[in-house]
């Protein structure tokens, strides 16, 4: 979406970015889609991960759709500017990327299963842009929580690879990291395929199959 104005490939410095706002935006009391609340408290182990497969908009629906989702929001993550307005990160100029807030009941989706959603969801290996959509926010990544999450994520990483390879994709260039501060997106992103139907949508994958039992068996806390 507005693409044209996104065209920022590398980030910037981190003392570089614009400074934000202590000010956060309104989020909606509920989900439009589900009705579930966007922000916690969440029901108890229940467990979230932020990830980021381009545009949020897609992204998101492709999560609320999941059977054994919570809810969803969209939001920032992964740069430095404090609760950025969303024509703030399309400058580049605050190192966020558009991400979800995925929370899920560990008992009915395996953390497992939500990465081979994500890996074949999206092509993880085209640097800061997916598909036509260009610049630093478009970024790949997997925010998170906890030490079993973060272990996941990178032997997913490193298995999914392989298949990559092995259809002739290049590096996987996903940002996995432990989750830093989740900013909320504007109410009117928020579930916006949900309240516009016909809205624009780039999600898409590589058409490579992520390997079965690509993770670890979750571990209980």
């Amino acid at each position: 979406m507005f693409a044209f104005m996104k065209k920022m490939t590398k980030l910037l410095p981190p003392g570089s970015v614009l400074p934000g706002r202590s000010a956060a935006p309104q989020v909606p009391a509920a989900h439009f889609v589900n009705g579930h609340p966007l922000e916690p408290p969440f029901p108890a182990g229940f467990e979230q991960v932020v990830l980021g497969m381009g545009c949020f908009w897609g992204a998101e629906r492709l999560f609320w759709l999941t059977p054994g989702v919570f809810t969803t929001a969209v939001g920032y993550a992964g740069g430095q500017t404090r609760n950025p307005t969303y024509e703030e990160v399309c400058t580049g100029f605050t190192n966020h990327t558009e991400v979800v807030l995925v929370v899920f009941d560990p008992a009915k989706l395996g953390f497992d299963r939500l990465l081979r959603i994500f890996w074949e969801g999206h092509d993880p290996t085209q640097g800061m842009r997916q598909g036509n959509d260009a610049g630093t926010q478009y970024r790949s990544a997997i925010h998170a929580y906890g030490e079993q999450q973060l272990k996941q994520a990178l032997e997913s990483r490193d298995q999914f690879q392989q298949a990559l390879r092995g259809s002739g994709f290049g590096r996987i260039t996903t940002e996995i990291s432990a989750a830093s501060e989740f900013y909320y997106a504007e109410d009117y992103h928020q579930q916006y395929l949900g309240k516009n139907p016909g809205g624009y949508c780039g999600l898409g994958g590589t058409g490579v199959s992520c390997p079965a039992g690509i993770t670890s068996p979750r571990v209980s806390a």
